[in-house]
């Protein structure tokens, strides 16, 4: 089950993708909501909530693989792709991105 949200085609420029090392993740709060975006050492980049909801751990703070971030406070593990979980949990809200010609991350909501 994927937890993809109709979006409302609200697009939010977050600045540059070089504030997020690649690896890594950062949160942004945007339109009230708080989004995790991941830069993986691949080039890609995600975007899914940044709440953990089995406990409200800090996603963007997770240990990530080319696929998975896992949340620091219990080990849970989401699909980045997709939001899904892989323990049963329920799925994060997963938001599109694109990286703009000029290197900003872009976040529809």
């Amino acid at each position: 089950m994927t937890a993809t949200v109709p979006a409302t085609g609200r697009q939010f420029d977050l600045g540059p993708l070089s504030q997020i090392p690649a690896g890594e993740g950062r949160a942004f709060a945007v339109d009230g909501q708080q989004v995790a975006v991941f830069h993986l050492r691949t080039g890609k980049v995600h975007a899914v909530s940044a709440v953990c909801p089995h406990k409200g751990g800090p996603l963007a703070d997770g240990q990530i693989d080319g696929a998975v971030v896992v949340c620091p406070l219990h080990l849970n593990a989401f699909e980045l792709a997709t939001g899904c979980s892989r323990n049963g949990l329920p799925s994060l809200r997963s938001y599109p991105v694109e990286i703009t010609d000029s290197g900003d991350v872009v976040v529809t909501v």
